[in-house]
């Protein structure tokens, strides 16, 4: 579960997996708003989690102020109801299918009136945002409620609730009740920002079947120190929890519904067979193939002696480590290590010369019975970019790569950073019983690695079946499965055909490390019954919610890999079923009506689907100078900049799209002469790298001179050149000392412009500018330091007062939920005026782009140009 406050917008939106309930406050604050009372009131009934966030405001200024209302969801929810009520008058949100939301909406936006957002943010939540004005002295409820199954994984579900509120709170808590029929067998709640003496205001009860978790700080026990203003609440609060297991499942049956759980204890575990594909191509170069190699050594480390495993590398060509799978001996490990360490990047990207490399070698250990007979075999891949070599085109393949498998073995796809078609890479995993999961290219890369090895690295059955009488069931969420993984669940929802039926038998199968396993269970609604004579944690008809929420998120799963009619029908049913259940899923949407100036105001609350974005592309942006960065923001008729201060000879990743295969990176020089005394040294761009791995070009760019390789040809020009070049895919013109133009196919317009000092000047040298013309034509999967901006970016500018500089005031930025204090002033545009440039206003964010930037700085500092 997951809370949080927000502005709002359209968008499109889509919840992935995960094995979390996220509640995440990020209360922004603006003067004369007081938020007074905040509570998350959580109940947990038979692992499915109703979740209710509610925040109420008062303006106590005699103007009208806007108040922000975000919510950090986990991918896994679907929120199932919002309202706000202002005043005593409450403005709900209704759940609609998407185009006809998307009509309202637009209706809306034709009248000049504000909207609803709802977009992806981190690497399990989403963010829900509402903004309203205030009336003065007038108060404000939000509340917002969300469904979601908990997963269980290493043993114990999982309730990571993120608390930043921003400001002291008088009435503050966070209540999680918990009724599982199983009993619970332990409970933690535990927190990040919890010193000694929040300790005990963690209130910890549970018995049998219930459990509560009290946190209700007071206002001084938020204060950071006896006579602060600021709040100590910032951080993780995290609650866990297990059931008892004197079987290995259990089954309940609610009014014509039943949930089957699925958790065998005690059982050894099966040897395994694993092949690591790693792409080692160029793009893989600097702190992604270190991270990479950080996060094998630690496998290894974890690697059991019964296990066997082999590595695979893919470049332009593929080459492994040994020619059949080998058995993890301590020699053997030994012998990894070192080739794992030795691990280098080189050339382009055969994934799928790499990949079926992987599955020819399983294949082969098990015909040839080099591999035990009861055992579990898995490829992990891992990934940066895009196939480019041998096979390329990614429908044949999946073709491939589906048949040679023939459901034998789960494929598990691991893409790192935003360069991979990640969509190509899921559709691929979930064709072949595996799952895709992005590995963040945060400084943690190594850590998510390994942690996804060891969700999968305990294998404890394969070719699970769950099997319930067909003349008597309908509805049947999915109930075959290749692998059982220990510290994990299997769960299974379906209806009775006969909703008077009140038993069922279950047949289950698998196959163990040492022999079948093969057993019946049975159930009956009467014992169901005696379990839940507590009504006050029953919410609803939840075992009905909990299989609608199954198998709408298993038909969209189905979905991603389908085509044609099958499609379509899939699609039908889930539109079906979340109309029906009130879901906002990827084919609905939240329309929320709210007042101001005595107008309604229509909001869309939509699902992001992974690794898109629902905003128009940005016209243009711009770098130049220390280095400066300009972000146009044409829906706001404004600009932010930033500067990225770093030493001389660091390589900035300015641009990446894997689709088009544009890559523009630029190394810092700085002054001739360094000022020891100086804080910050003046750098500049002194050399850009421009390639298409698509079209095998690069141009390599410094005040000197101007260098196209294409292929294995190469051509230079200097700066005293005017040449206009056309041929296949490409388009240069150099102006005559002054700039250059590169197009490269159909795709976008890059401008570089020479900046010369007079030569004998005692400190600066000539340097570069970059500047990027109808970036549209660039992907949706487009990042980097400045490619992240072609997915436009909303903010609001508050509280603008005098700064530093009587010339620049400052103001408070809110941007991705973020408040920075940010400046105003101008930077120069040198496109059309390279000796004197135009000043162009903007709003300057501090602390190189902090709270504007997808992570920091230093993670966009790569190895070398290309």
């Amino acid at each position: 579960m997951t809370l949080m406050l927000v502005s709002v917008t359209a968008s499109s939106f889509f919840f992935f997996f995960y094995f979390f309930i996220f509640l995440f406050f990020d209360l922004q604050v603006v003067n004369g708003i007081e938020i007074y009372s905040m509570k998350i009131d959580s109940k947990v009934t038979s692992r499915f989690a109703h979740n209710v966030i509610t925040s109420r405001a008062v303006n106590r200024g005699n103007v009208p102020k806007e108040v922000f209302f975000d919510v950090e969801l986990p991918k896994t929810a679907f929120i199932t109801n919002f309202s706000m009520t202002i005043d005593g008058v409450t403005y709900p949100g209704t759940i609609k299918e998407k185009e006809v939301a998307k009509k309202q909406y637009e209706k809306a936006v034709s009248k000049g009136q504000t909207a609803g957002l709802v977009k992806a943010s981190g690497r399990k939540t989403e963010k829900f945002t509402v903004s309203v004005n205030i009336a003065a002295a007038s108060k404000v409820t939000f509340e917002l409620t969300y469904e979601e199954l908990l997963k269980r994984q290493f043993g114990k579900y999982e309730m990571f609730i993120k608390v930043k509120p921003k400001q002291l709170v008088k009435d503050f808590e966070i209540e999680v009740n918990i009724f599982e029929p199983q009993g619970i067998t332990d409970l933690e709640a535990e927190g990040t920002f919890i010193t000694n003496d929040l300790q005990n205001v963690i209130q910890k009860t549970f018995s049998d079947k219930k459990g509560h978790i009290s946190f209700k700080p007071t206002l001084d026990q938020q204060r950071t120190c006896a006579n602060c203003s600021q709040s100590l609440l910032d951080g993780d609060f995290i609650v866990k929890y297990d059931v008892k297991r004197t079987t290995p499942d259990n089954l309940q049956i609610v009014n014509g519904y039943f949930v089957h759980f699925f958790a065998p204890t005690n059982l050894p575990k099966l040897p395994k067979n694993v092949i690591f594909v790693i792409d080692i191509s160029g793009s893989m170069a600097g702190r992604e193939i270190v991270q990479t190699r950080e996060a094998l050594l630690k496998i290894l480390d974890d690697i059991k002696e019964d296990d066997f495993f082999n590595f695979i590398l893919f470049g332009s060509e593929v080459r492994t480590w040994r020619e059949t799978l080998i058995k993890a001996t301590p020699e053997n490990l030994d012998e990894a290590r070192k080739f794992v360490q030795g691990i280098n990047t080189e050339g382009m990207t055969n994934l799928h010369g790499g990949i079926m490399r992987g599955i020819d070698m399983l294949n082969a250990a098990h015909e040839g019975n080099l591999v035990p007979k009861r055992s579990a075999s898995i490829i992990i891949m891992l990934t940066d970019g895009q196939p480019n070599v041998g096979i390329s085109n990614t429908e044949d393949i999946q073709a491939h790569v589906k048949k040679a498998i023939e459901g034998k073995y789960p494929l598990y796809n691991l893409g790192f950073g935003y360069g991979v078609d990640y969509s190509f890479l899921e559709k691929m995993a979930l064709e072949n019983k595996g799952l895709a999961r992005r590995i963040y290219p945060d400084s943690d890369a190594a850590l998510q690695l390994q942690g996804f090895y060891d969700e999968v690295s305990n294998p404890m059955l394969t070719d699970v079946e769950l099997n319930y009488p067909e003349n008597e069931i309908s509805d049947l969420t999915r109930n075959s499965f290749k692998h059982f993984y220990d510290g994990s669940e299997i769960v299974v929802a379906g209806r009775f055909i006969d909703n008077n039926q009140n038993s069922l038998t279950v047949d289950v199968r698998g196959e163990g490390a040492n022999d079948a396993l093969s057993y019946t269970t049975k159930q009956d609604a009467e014992q169901t019954a005696k379990a839940f004579q507590e009504q006050e944690y029953i919410f609803g008809e939840y075992i009905e919610r909990l299989w609608a929420y199954l198998t709408i998120e298993q038909l969209l799963e189905k979905r991603i890999a389908a085509t044609g009619e099958e499609k379509e029908n899939l699609t039908a049913e889930a539109l079906d079923l979340s109309l029906k259940y009130k879901f906002v899923t990827p084919l609905t949407s939240m329309v929320v009506t709210k007042p101001e100036e005595n107008d309604n105001q229509d909001g869309i609350a939509d699902k992001p689907i992974e690794g898109m974005d629902i905003f128009t592309i940005l016209l243009s942006l711009r770098i130049d100078g220390d280095p400066h960065f300009i972000i146009s923001v044409p829906q706001k008729d404004d600009a932010i900049c930033f500067n990225i201060n770093e030493n001389p000879g660091a390589v900035l990743n300015l641009i990446k799209d894997p689709v088009t295969g544009i890559t523009i990176n630029g190394e810092l020089i700085g002054d001739k002469i360094v000022n020891n005394d100086a804080k910050i040294q003046n750098t500049y761009f002194g050399k850009l790298g421009i390639a298409n791995k698509h079209l095998d070009l690069k141009l390599t760019v410094t005040p000197e001179k101007i260098t196209l390789q294409n292929g294995n040809e190469q051509t230079g020009f200097t700066w005293l050149d005017s040449v206009t070049l056309q041929q296949e895919g490409l388009t240069l013109i150099i102006n005559r000392k002054k700039n250059l133009v590169l197009k490269m196919g159909s795709g976008a317009s890059f401008v570089i412009v020479l900046h010369q000092v007079w030569k004998k000047h005692p400190l600066h040298q000539d340097f570069l500018g970059l500047y990027i013309l109808e970036s549209d034509k660039l992907s949706e999967q487009t990042h980097g330091l400045l490619g992240q901006f072609f997915h436009p970016i909303d903010f609001t500018i508050l509280e603008i007062h005098p700064g530093s500089d009587p010339k620049k005031p400052d103001a408070t930025m809110i941007v991705k939920n973020n408040e920075l204090t940010v400046t105003r002033g101008w930077q120069k545009d040198y496109r059309t005026d390279p000796t004197h440039g135009l000043d162009v206003p903007c709003w300057f964010v501090h602390n190189n782009g902090a709270g504007l930037l997808d992570g920091v700085h230093t993670d966009y500092i790569v190895s070398s140009l290309f």
